[in-house]
C-alpha cells in the first residue's frame, strides 16, 4: 500500500513514523513534510488546494490519503477525491462543519441531543453584546469565532467587560477575519478536559488511546493559548464507565446523526471533553487527530494502523481491532522563544542525535527544516518529545531528560507536562 500524508507538522511525523513500521505498507509520502519526515520521500504542497493534493495522489499511484490538518477537509478535499474514485480517510464538506463551523457544531448536537454547554449562535454583535450580558449565562462566559481560527478564536471571559471585548474583537475589528464573522456564546463549564479520538466508517467507531493535552503556553497553565505545548496518555480520569458515556452519548449520536442525512462520517473524530459533575459534556469537536495527542497516541498502538484506515475510508471497519499497550506516553513540545507570539526562526538545533539515542524516547519533527546541511527552526512549535515509562513518573523523565539534551536559541518548554496526572 502507497500512502500520502498531507500536512508538515509533528502530528503528521508521527503518521509516518507508525507507518514506515507497517509492513503491508510499501511507501510513504508526506507534503509538504518536515525534517523528520526524510527529504527523499517530502513534497512541496499547497495543503490549502484539495486539487494539488489530488493531483500529487494521482501523480505518485497513491492507494490511501490521511490528511492531517484541518483546512483541507473544510474544503471538500474527501468528496473530490471520491468523486474521482481515489481513497482518502477523512470526513465530508458537510461532516467537516463539526470543525469548521462552531454554529453548526452547536445545532448538530442540539438537534442529536448530545450534551454539551447550553448556546446562543449570534449573527451580529449586538446579539452577541446582549449574550454576554450575564443574565443568560453568567460569568465565566464563553465567546467562540464560529470558523476556523488556528486555535485562537475562543475566549473564557471572566466578567462582561473582558466578554465585550471578546465580541469587538471578533465581529468588529475583524481580528480572525471571516470566522468571527458569527459567534457562539456558551455557558462555560467547570471539570478536568480530557480528549477522546476514535476511528469511524460511518457506521462504526474504534477508540484510540484517551489523553490529555497542556493549552495554555506556560506552568501551571499560565500564560496564552496555545496548539499545544505537551499531552500525556491515557488518561486516568476516563473510566470505563465514562468510556461507555462517551461512546453511548456522544460518539454514537454523531454517527447516526450524520447517517441519517445520508452523509456518513468517515474519518477520526476528536471529541474534546469537560468531565463535569453531570457527565461528559463536549467542549468540541475537532474532525482529524490532534496534535500534540497524536504524538502519544499514535506510539501507545501494536497493531497495523493502515489497513484500519483504508476500511474505515472505505465504509467497513468489521471486525478490526488496534492492539493497544497502557504503557503512559508523555510528549513535550519544545517551542520557539515567544510562542504563540512573535518568534525568531532558522535557528539551527543541536542535540537531536543524543537525544533519540536515549531508550524509550521517540521525536516528532514539527517546525523544522534542512538548511547547508542543518536542521533549523522553522516555526512556532518546533519539535515534541515523546517518553514512554511503566508508570506516569518514568515517562515524564525520560521525556525531561531527552529534551535537556536539545538545543536551539530561545527554546521555550514547560516543566509541568504529564504532572497533572500524577
Amino acid at each position: 500500500m502507497k500512502i500520502l500524508v498531507v500536512g508538515g507538522g509533528a502530528r503528521e511525523h508521527a503518521l509516518v513514523w507508525k507507518f514506515r513500521q507497517e509492513p503491508g505498507v510499501s511507501r510513504v509520502i508526506c507534503a509538504p513534510g518536515n525534517a523528520g519526515t526524510a527529504a527523499d520521500s517530502n513534497r512541496p504542497l499547497d495543503v490549502s488546494d484539495p486539487r494539488a493534493i489530488l493531483a500529487l495522489a494521482e501523480e505518485a499511484s497513491i492507494d490511501l490519503t490521511v490528511v492531517g490538518p484541518e483546512v483541507p477537509l473544510a474544503q471538500g478535499v474527501q468528496d473530490l477525491f471520491t468523486a474521482s474514485g481515489r481513497l482518502l480517510f477523512g470526513p465530508s464538506r458537510v461532516a467537516a462543519q463539526l470543525e469548521s463551523s462552531k454554529a453548526f457544531a452547536k445545532q448538530f448536537m442540539a438537534a442529536h441531543r448530545v450534551p454539551t454547554a447550553r448556546f446562543r449562535v449570534c449573527d451580529t454583535a449586538d446579539e452577541a453584546l446582549d449574550a454576554v450580558s450575564g443574565d443568560q449565562f453568567g460569568f465565566p462566559v464563553v465567546v467562540k469565532a464560529d470558523g476556523l481560527a488556528a486555535g485562537k478564536g475562543v475566549t473564557v471571559a471572566a466578567d462582561r467587560a473582558t466578554a465585550e471585548q471578546a465580541v469587538r474583537d471578533a465581529m468588529v475589528e475583524g481580528r480572525f477575519g471571516s470566522a468571527g464573522h458569527r459567534v457562539v456564546v456558551e455557558e462555560c463549564l467547570v471539570g478536568p478536559e480530557v480528549s477522546f479520538f476514535a476511528i469511524c466508517d460511518g457506521q462504526r467507531a474504534l477508540a484510540l488511546p484517551t489523553a490529555q493535552d497542556h493549552k495554555r503556553a506556560f506552568d501551571g497553565d499560565a500564560g496564552p493559548n496555545t496548539g499545544g505545548m505537551g499531552a500525556f496518555a491515557p488518561s486516568a480520569l476516563v473510566t470505563a464507565e465514562i468510556d461507555a458515556r462517551i461512546r453511548r452519548e456522544i460518539v454514537e449520536p454523531v454517527l447516526e446523526g450524520f447517517a441519517a442525512q445520508g452523509d456518513p462520517y468517515q474519518g477520526f473524530l476528536y471529541v474534546g471533553l469537560m468531565l463535569t459533575e453531570s457527565g461528559p459534556r463536549v467542549i468540541e469537536f475537532n474532525v482529524r487527530l490532534g496534535d500534540p495527542e497524536a504524538q502519544v497516541v499514535l506510539p501507545m498502538l501494536r497493531g497495523e494502523l493502515a489497513p484500519v484506515l483504508a476500511a474505515a475510508a472505505g465504509g467497513y471497519l468489521g471486525h478490526s481491532q488496534l492492539a493497544q499497550t497502557r504503557d503512559p506516553h508523555v510528549g513535550v513540545v519544545l517551542a520557539s522563544g515567544g510562542y504563540p507570539g512573535a518568534y525568531d526562526t532558522g535557528l539551527p538545533i543541536a542535540g537531536l542525535a543524543a537525544a533519540a539515542a536515549l531508550d524509550d524516547v521517540l521525536i516528532f519533527h514539527a517546525g523544522t527544516a534542512v538548511r547547508d546541511d542543518a536542521i533549523v527552526t522553522t516555526g512556532g512549535r518546533v519539535l515534541t518529545v515523546v517518553g514512554r515509562g511503566a508508570d506516569m513518573t518514568r515517562a515524564i523523565e525520560r521525556a525531561y531528560a531527552a529534551e535537556a539534551r536539545i538545543t536551539f536559541a530561545r527554546k521555550q518548554v514547560r516543566t509541568d507536562i504529564g504532572r497533572k496526572a500524577l
